[in-house]
């Protein structure tokens, strides 16, 4: 039985990608180790890995990861009153689909869609 996923992605600078997700957008540091390539963080019940890949070219990088919520409007509204970066393409919209989404890019370009069914 499946429970959970953790999913993994690449990070050049561990303090930078850090201080975006625990300044920027809230989340916490998971665990009571700290590993030197190696971070995790916690924002409400999920988690996101990070592993260090110091010659990754943001430019060549697809990380991509679809968080879904129950408060959309709250999550988008305190992120920009943090003035956090949505994504050019991925501002607040209800999609065809049936989802309410944005998407933000971390330091290391991987997009973050944040989505809720309407």
């Amino acid at each position: 039985m499946l429970t959970d996923i953790n999913p993994k992605l690449p990070m050049r600078n561990k303090t930078l990608t850090r201080d975006y997700y625990i300044n920027k957008l809230g989340f916490e540091a998971f665990g009571d180790a700290d590993f030197e390539d190696y971070l995790m963080v916690q924002k409400d019940s999920i988690q996101i890995h990070f592993f260090e890949f110091k010659d990754l070219d943001p430019k060549e990088n697809y990380g991509q990861v679809y968080i879904r919520t129950d408060d959309i409007d709250g999550l988008y509204q305190s992120f920009l009153e943090r003035k956090v970066a949505i994504h050019p393409a991925g501002p607040l919209q209800v999609k065809p689909w049936g989802q309410k989404e944005f998407a933000l890019l971390d330091p290391d370009n991987n997009l973050l869609t944040f989505g809720q069914t309407v």
